[in-house]
């Protein structure tokens, strides 16, 4: 008994020590990816995304029912490549809002509240760098449940 106490206490550290130690990273990652389609910013996208993203979400159309769609990588930088060349930046005081729900040594997840709604992040770490695998989210923000 003391045995398997001891073993369960030592793997409760180690994962608190990992998830301490790569929050800020993830974080970052999370924040790139807001602040890219924000900005229209490719570089901040192109750096936190993988370029096997799979992001699919639901939104409310003209009739309000729900409706889904997909977003490839492709479209997501020329969606941020479009809000830089019209200039249709996100509001200064638009929701920008990570938390990171949970941190393995290769996996990671987050819960991105951006002005378009509520985004569920599913993230890998390639060669040092938390990315961005695959998205689902729900819009409008003002019917979601913070």
């Amino acid at each position: 008994m003391k045995t398997l106490l001891s073993l369960l206490l030592s793997i409760s550290i180690f994962g608190a020590n990992a998830q301490s130690s790569e929050q800020p990273a993830v974080e970052q990652a999370c924040l790139n990816y807001i602040e890219g389609f924000y900005q229209g910013d490719t570089a901040k996208l192109i750096k936190c995304l993988s370029p096997t993203l799979h992001k699919y979400g639901y939104y409310k159309d003209k009739t309000e029912q729900y409706v889904g769609d997909a977003m490839s990588y492709q479209q997501a930088l020329d969606y941020a490549k479009n809000v830089l060349d019209k200039k249709r930046f996100a509001k200064p005081d638009a929701p920008k809002t990570v938390v990171v729900l949970d941190i393995q040594e290769q996996i990671a997840c987050a819960k991105v509240v951006a002005w378009w709604g509520m985004d569920y992040m599913l993230l890998a770490k390639k060669d040092g760098q938390w990315m961005v695998e695959q998205v689902m989210w729900q819009g409008p923000l003002k019917s979601i449940n913070r």
